[in-house]
């Protein structure tokens, strides 16, 4: 098990990004948290298996999401905690 803290920037606030990325990790089995930080990027925290977590990435780009706009997520890999049950998007 890993642990990524990542932080996305771009078009990613008031677009329903953190919806969008709950929605990945629901469907590749993660279990962590998303939250907007208040210079208008989105951080992630995110536990699983190293190739969940690559899979989990590549669909929290939102390529070809015609409303949002990911220029780049910055990754950070930690051991996992095992702090999360289930993934949450913080308001």
């Amino acid at each position: 098990m890993e642990r990524i803290t990542a932080v996305a920037k771009g078009q990613v606030q008031g677009v329903g990004y953190r919806n969008f990325v709950a929605a990945c990790a629901h469907a590749t089995g993660i279990h962590g948290r998303v939250r907007n930080l208040p210079d208008g990027t989105v951080e992630i925290v995110a536990e699983s298996s190293p190739a969940a977590l690559d899979d989990f990435i590549r669909l929290a780009h939102a390529r070809n999401n015609p409303v949002i706009c990911v220029e780049g997520i910055a990754v950070k890999r930690a051991p996992a905690t095992g702090e999360f049950h289930g993934f949450h998007a913080v308001w």
